[in-house]
């Protein structure tokens, strides 16, 4: 382990410092790994949704044959699955997710495809059980604004990378420009009379400010930190296809729906059909959505051609 000053402290705190946080990343690999089945079912429709988004983060990180490649928080794994081919023959994809569940159906997935040069690991982004330097590219997509501790999990992104190795993160923008789940929360939170996600636990938005976003990787000592701003809309036949997707895909909301009886979740859909009529159009709904995405280089002596 190294001892770059700003970059190693994980052991900096206290056993009652990390207790709270160790249940709190305990309850939410739980709710990711209850919610897994349903992004096997819906994995195609994930890569068809993150596929602009993805595209734009390998281009930024450019990666090369030979390289070693590790997707953080990779869920069905699309992005990882896609720069296997970028790296053979003799580089090395790392799926890798929080969720045990997760990383079962990216490794099924890579399988499927034949692919001998991808293999599955589980890893908590606060905390990457990898050796330092181990990386030429750290990806996560959509997965950042869950860590409990986004500022540690960017300074293990910073200790796993190798010099001058790069990295792109994807998050989501302002939840008012994206209504195709902010609208959701609002309509949940409205019916049960608090905050969704809960105080406490992060949620999709919780990075969505780009200054916050740039700042955690300039904090990790990462140079030529980069954020720009992705269109990312969602498309869906009807009403019902994007209700039944979103309400079984967004982790910290679908356990609070199950909870519910059958005439609060119907005063939601009923809210709902209501608060995107705006979106509904004659070919089915279309809401816009905008991601972030910051791009960065660990420093090296030479810089990447």
């Amino acid at each position: 382990m190294t001892s770059t000053p700003g970059i190693e402290r994980r052991d900096a705190r206290t056993d009652d410092d990390r207790q709270p946080d160790e249940e709190l990343r305990a309850h939410l690999r739980g709710m990711w790994d209850a919610v897994a089945p349903a992004w096997s079912a819906h994995a195609a429709y994930a890569d068809a949704r993150g596929s602009e988004a993805g595209e734009r983060m390998l281009k930024l990180t450019a990666p090369v044959p030979g390289d070693r490649v590790l997707e953080m928080a990779c869920g069905p794994a699309g992005l990882g699955l896609a720069a296997a081919s970028l790296v053979a023959p003799d580089g090395e994809v790392v799926l890798s997710d929080v969720s045990d569940e997760m990383t079962s159906i990216a490794a099924t997935r890579a399988q499927a495809l034949g692919l001998s040069n991808v293999r599955a690991r589980q890893l908590d982004l606060v905390s990457i059980d990898e050796p330092d330097d181990s990386y030429d590219v750290v990806l996560c997509r959509e997965g950042l604004m869950f860590a409990t501790d986004p500022a540690r999990a960017t300074r293990e992104i910073r200790r796993v990378l190798r010099p001058n190795g790069r990295v792109a993160i994807a998050v989501w923008g302002p939840r008012e420009r994206n209504p195709w789940l902010g609208l959701v929360f609002d309509a949940v939170g409205a019916q049960i009379g608090k905050p969704v996600p809960p105080p406490g636990i992060p949620g999709p938005f919780s990075l969505a400010d780009p200054d916050r976003l740039e700042r955690l990787l300039i904090d990790a000592e990462l140079d030529d930190v980069v954020v720009c701003e992705q269109s990312s809309p969602l498309r869906a036949a009807s009403f019902e296809e994007w209700w039944t997707r979103t309400s079984a895909l967004a982790g910290p909301l679908t356990k609070i729906l199950a909870s519910l009886p059958e005439h609060a979740k119907q005063a939601i859909r009923t809210r709902l059909h209501e608060t995107t009529s705006a979106y509904q159009t004659p070919h089915g709904m279309e809401f816009p959505g905008v991601s972030l995405i910051v791009s960065a280089r660990r420093p090296g002596d030479r810089a990447v051609a």
